[in-house]
């Protein structure tokens, strides 16, 4: 019988359709084929063709913009944002509106072409996360940014424009209206009962043991109660922090142990579907330290939001998260 779930930081409902459940195997057509462009950018020998980088990680005879990299961060060639457009607000008559001030760059994660995070091994993940909190700790200097987004696009049907396997940085000079949501029901969470909202769905999972995907020391993988998408999954910190550049050294190595492990269980249990993988952190003034909690939230593209969605605001689920729960942990990671 379907059933209402309610998420308990934003209130949001949605339908767990079990009546329309499906399989991984259903999904199969989803599929991201490997594909050789002509040309890419970001390959070895291409350096020239993007921004000039801003930082890379590369042997320390090497030249910036040359070949022997094996993380490198450039500014994206058509950017969402521009670094040097001015920073004012203005109206147009009702309307409000500002110019298009921000950074928006790119993470190209490895040289070879037809990899991804969920086949790369551990070090190389690893570095990718690095990669993400040095760039994020120089975004953070800008007073003028409120807040910065990590997200990466896997497969053209989740939006990627090539195939080699990157990830894109954005700060903005203003909050994002879904963080915004985040962070006001994590507030009234705790000005109502003292605690962290995410830290007790952390232990709410751990005793029901029923959505849990995977955890090692420092993290946890799960799917969520009220989960929006087939095999949406969010990981977690277990440590209490609200914003992703206070992640130690350690929880860096553990980060990328458990994000590798999961991409690969979504891409051995759904046949390498596309997906968007995002992390939601505090803005910049690092507001709501007692109450916010950064995680990383993976959505595999493997339905269409329709126009119920649309006009309720509500999701419908075709795969209860206990059922995709356990078809994640039932992959083998012998081959990881």
């Amino acid at each position: 019988m379907p059933e209402f779930r309610k998420d308990p930081i934003i209130k949001r409902w949605v339908i767990i359709a079990t009546e329309r459940a499906k399989r991984p195997h259903d999904f199969a057509r989803t599929k991201v084929e490997e594909v050789r462009e002509g040309f890419c950018p970001f390959d070895y020998g291409n350096e020239h063709t993007t921004p000039p980088e801003i930082f890379a990680f590369r042997p320390a005879d090497t030249e910036p913009n040359t070949p022997g990299w094996w993380v490198r961060v450039v500014p994206n060639k058509f950017p969402a944002v521009d670094p040097n457009a001015p920073l004012r607000k203005y109206g147009r008559g009702m309307y409000d509106a500002a110019m298009g001030f921000g950074y928006h760059d790119v993470v190209v994660e490895t040289p070879d072409h037809n990899s991804h995070l969920a086949v790369m091994d551990y070090k190389n993940v690893e570095e990718v996360i690095w990669a993400y909190k040095i760039r994020y700790e120089q975004l953070m200097k800008d007073e003028r940014i409120k807040y910065i987004l990590i997200f990466k696009n896997h497969g053209r049907d989740a939006g990627a424009s090539l195939s080699h396997p990157h990830s894109q940085i954005i700060a903005l000079p203003i909050m994002p209206k879904r963080v915004q949501e985040e962070l006001d029901g994590s507030k009234e969470y705790y000005e109502y009962k003292e605690r962290c909202p995410f830290c007790d769905i952390i232990d709410e999972e751990k005793r029901e043991r029923e959505r849990i995907v995977e955890e090692n020391d420092h993290f946890i993988a799960l799917e969520p109660f009220a989960a929006r998408f087939p095999f949406e999954t969010w990981i977690l910190p277990k440590r209490h922090m609200n914003s992703f550049h206070l992640i130690s050294e350690d929880e860096v190595g553990s980060l990328a142990k458990i994000l590798k492990n999961v991409l690969y269980r979504i891409y051995a249990a759904l046949d390498n579907p596309p997906y968007n993988l995002l992390i939601h952190t505090a803005p910049t003034s690092l507001e709501g330290k007692d109450y916010y909690h950064w995680h990383i939230e993976i959505f595999p593209r493997l339905t269409k939001v329709a126009g119920f969605e649309w006009g309720t605001g509500f999701y419908i689920n075709t795969v209860p998260p206990e059922d995709a729960a356990r078809y994640l942990r039932e992959v083998s990671l012998e081959q990881v």
